[in-house]
Order: C-alpha cells, then structure tokens, then sequence
C-alpha cells in the first residue's frame, strides 16, 4: 500500500490556526479534539480540521507544511477558503 501523509491545518472558533504533518490524520485529529497534544493546539482549542493535502513522501509533506507556516496569515485563510469557504469541520464528514 502507498504511504500516505497529510499536511493539515486545524482552527480554533476565532479562526486560530495550526499548521501540523502527520501519516495517520484521523488519529491526529482525535488527539487534537481530545486535548491530547500539550501546548498550542489545546490551549487555543484547535479543534476543527479545516484543510488537508495528502502526499506519498513524507518529505514533500514536510516541504509543504514549512512552506505554509512562512506564509502570511491571509495566504493561509485564502488556501482554506478556497477548500472550505464554510470553515466546516472537515473531520465530521467521517464519522
């Protein structure tokens, strides 16, 4: 089977965001709900997957979350919108 990893964004209510890699994203996006994660994610309460890519290498992914997190914050909000104009949890269409 290919590997997958994905590059994801999750926000909080007022539209903090957090910009992560992970291989298995439906894990990582239950420990960010779950306040899991120490630090960023859980003291700002990202907890709604709003954007993701997913890739074979991990090395593209990482590429490509660097690049993300060095742009300016209306980059990041136009890549989500244009994904995701309603900012919906992205995760809630799993379950």
């Amino acid at each position: 089977a290919a590997h997958r990893f994905y590059v994801y964004i999750m926000a909080s209510r007022t539209h903090v965001l957090y910009c992560g890699v992970t291989n298995n994203l439906g894990r990582r996006v239950d420990q960010h709900k779950s306040g899991m994660i120490p630090g960023f994610t859980r003291d700002y309460r990202c907890k709604r997957l709003v954007w993701f890519e997913t890739f074979q290498y991990v090395d593209q992914a990482i590429l490509r979350e660097k690049q993300i997190k060095g742009w300016r914050r209306a980059r990041k909000l136009a890549l989500i919108e244009q994904l995701n104009p309603s900012w919906q949890d992205l995760s809630e269409l799993w379950h």
